[in-house]
């Protein structure tokens, strides 16, 4: 037998990820999740409009569904090492079950309504930290990157399907009724965890876990920064604050074009839409080894593809670059196994809240920094001036460090 021929039948392919009963208990979780997030986002923001009629309060409104981030993602994050993760997963669910079904009840205050956008928001981060922990403790070597992959496709399609369809549901039985809703899927989210995914223990040591959460924020944050495997993939993540500010740019880009809502719609959809299909691919086409050689290559190509915006392009042309833009971002599935299998497990909540305090922090600063730029450049320049600030990036991180992707134990 030849060493290609080992090579294919060692590789992981969909079904292997779905043979797993408590993985796939976890996707249709995270499945549930998304729908409920998009259709609550839509909903919050046309009833505060509903309500007071001013924009500012419903892009306030928009903006509260991420800001807790930086705030869950340090703090809490480490909860998903110092309890067992699928208690974590549960509880979080259920508290954003009670939290949203009272956002749906009828005359609730507005400063009320922000303190519970707020308090949902928060528990995100735990409950995403317990996630990735516990899927990694499920899936192992190629099946667990593959997995990382069909994560990756069910957050871009889920994304877009969640913000288009969210309008019409909204529309059918009005804001309340789509945020009862939303109550509703936490809830059986939390129902799914508890019948389709067995009890661990949790990760980190007793006496670890005696320690203080600043002190297990330092041993978290140390633990990333000091490690070349970890700060590389970790950096590498963060990349996606800039091949993705076409999306953030989508509506001021489309009248650039001379188009309206159906032109901000294909530009918003066309990075998610190659992102899942080149995720799809690269997980499980390109064995392991291969996709840590081809990652730092496709990072910098995410970004620099970006630079074709400078051409004079049409709706077309331009729906295609973004498109190809996703198809090479599909590098985060290397990124992400790396990063997660090179962690200990009783750190993998912290190290991974972290991480991604981390990319919604950047993302955010980027998207602020491309919005400044368009009020003095087209956006199309600054697509170009954030992309090509992307590939330099991109070089200075695989300039420093090589990725390379460690054995992940069995647990």
């Amino acid at each position: 037998m030849t060493g290609a021929t080992q090579a294919r039948e060692q590789r992981a392919r969909f079904r292997d990820v779905f043979a797993s009963g408590e993985w796939t208990a976890i996707w249709l979780a995270y499945l549930l999740s998304i729908a409920g997030d998009q259709l609550a986002k839509v909903a919050l923001t046309v009833l505060v409009y509903q309500r007071t009629g001013s924009p500012l309060w419903t892009a306030l409104t928009y903006a509260l569904t991420y800001l807790p981030w930086v705030i869950g993602g340090l703090w809490l994050s480490g909860l998903a090492d110092r309890y067992p993760r699928r208690t974590v997963m549960i509880t979080c669910d259920v508290i954003r079950a009670v939290l949203v079904g009272a956002m749906a009840l009828p005359g609730v205050p507005l400063v009320a309504m922000g303190a519970l956008i707020f308090g949902v928001t928060l528990l995100n981060a735990p409950f995403t930290s317990a996630r990735s922990a516990e899927r990694a403790a499920i899936l192992t070597g190629d099946a667990y990157a593959l997995g990382v992959a069909v994560s990756t496709i069910t957050n871009q399609v889920g994304t877009v399907a969640g913000f288009a369809g969210g309008g019409a549901v909204v529309a059918a039985l009005a804001p309340r009724g789509a945020l009862a809703i939303d109550a509703a899927t936490f809830a059986f989210s939390a129902l799914v965890l508890r019948l389709g995914v067995r009890a661990r223990p949790a990760a980190m040591r007793r006496d670890r876990r005696q320690r203080s959460v600043a002190r297990q924020l330092g041993d978290g944050a140390r633990l990333v920064f000091r490690s070349d495997q970890l700060r590389t993939a970790m950096l590498l993540g963060w990349l996606m604050a800039f091949y993705t500010v076409p999306e953030a740019l989508a509506v001021p880009y489309a009248v650039h074009l001379r188009g309206g809502a159906i032109a901000a719609g294909l530009v918003f959809a066309a990075g998610p839409a190659g992102n899942a299909v080149g995720s799809a691919a690269f997980g499980r086409l390109v064995p392991a080894p291969r996709r840590m050689a081809w990652a730092p290559a496709l990072s910098v190509s995410s970004c620099a593809v970006l630079a074709l915006c400078a051409l004079p392009l049409n709706l077309t042309a331009s729906v295609l670059v973004f498109f190809v833009s996703g198809v090479l971002a599909a590098y985060q599935v290397a990124a992400n196994a790396a990063f997660i299998m090179a962690v200990p497990n009783d750190q993998r909540g912290q190290a991974y809240g972290l991480a991604s305090t981390g990319l919604q922090v950047s993302q955010g600063l980027a998207y602020v920094a491309a919005g400044a730029a368009a009020l003095v450049l087209s956006p199309a320049d600054v697509i170009v001036t954030m992309g090509a600030a992307g590939a330099l990036a991109a070089l200075w991180v695989i300039s420093q460090h090589r990725l390379h992707l460690p054995a992940l134990p069995s647990e």
